[in-house]
């Protein structure tokens, strides 16, 4: 396949975990359960690579007989002048173009192709980082992707249903271990936030009223960080780490989105609000 115009677009798989020693973090599909959905729908083994695609704008065309899904943000699809829904299993033919909308909700859409995306892994993962640029280069006019041999098993379904995103998300927490560094940390569950235009796959940006320190708590070594952290810069505002966050921070964590919850994250756009409650 060869990409020939679009926005944002890298190559994700389920990342590289067990590297944090190293300096190295996990990266991997910001909404795993998208990208996990597109693989099991063209019938590829778990940890195929393929392509985030953010807000749509994508356009490949097919060098040969290729099998693809979108799953994620329900871009609006189109196989040279014909509409095709999002979700469904497609096959194009030599020369055929798809082409990827702007989806009406969400952020992030996933092109699953039967195969994988193969290209050379780094530290065991296809996964683009962006905060330690690691993996394959992030997709430009005329990239090819080469189809590999991923292909696990029959195509067993032809369609699913389009995803669809309320704008407004509202994600379980559970208090971070400082979050007796702040005044009131139940502001961070009472506010709601709104995602700030800075936001990407490092971390989320909230804006909203800063959240207040307590004073006098000194300097506070780094410490492991994880996805779903948040942490408070001396702003006040929180950033929600995503799967490209560095694997220390200095700031303290006053929560921790819980793991079931995360996807919804990635599907969140500048401007879009969210409300957080305790689980």
């Amino acid at each position: 396949m060869t990409a020939v115009d679009g926005g944002p677009c890298l190559i994700e798989d389920e990342g590289r975990p067990g590297h944090a020693a190293i300096g190295v973090g996990a990266s991997g599909a910001a909404d795993r359960a998208s990208y996990s959905l597109g693989n099991r729908m063209v019938g590829n083994a778990p940890g195929a690579a393929a392509v985030e695609v953010v807000l749509g704008g994508l356009e490949v065309q097919a060098a040969g007989y290729v099998t693809v899904c979108v799953t994620g943000a329900p871009t609006p699809l189109r196989v040279d002048s014909r509409a095709e829904p999002s979700g469904a299993v497609l096959t194009l033919r030599p020369g055929q173009r798809l082409r990827l909308g702007t989806p009406p909700s969400g952020l992030r859409s996933y092109v699953a192709i039967r195969g994988g995306v193969d290209v050379a892994s780094v530290l065991g993962s296809r996964s683009h980082d962006q905060l330690a640029a690691l993996g394959p280069a992030p997709l430009v006019p005329g990239t090819t992707l080469p189809v590999g041999h991923a292909a696990a098993g029959p195509i067993l379904v032809d369609a699913v249903s389009p995803a669809s995103y309320d704008r407004e998300a509202e994600l379980r927490v559970v208090p971070g271990p400082r979050a007796d560094w702040f005044a009131d940390p139940g502001q961070l569950v009472r506010d709601t936030w709104v995602v700030g235009p800075e936001s990407n796959r490092v971390g989320l940006r909230l804006t909203g009223t800063p959240l207040a320190a307590v004073r006098d708590r000194g300097q506070l070594p780094s410490e492991g960080a994880l996805r779903g952290a948040i942490q408070v810069p001396p702003d006040g505002l929180p950033v929600v780490f995503g799967p490209d966050h560095p694997v220390t921070g200095g700031y303290p964590v006053v929560g921790v989105i819980v793991d079931a919850d995360i996807d919804r994250l990635a599907q969140l756009r500048p401007g879009d609000p969210l409300r957080l409650r305790w689980k």
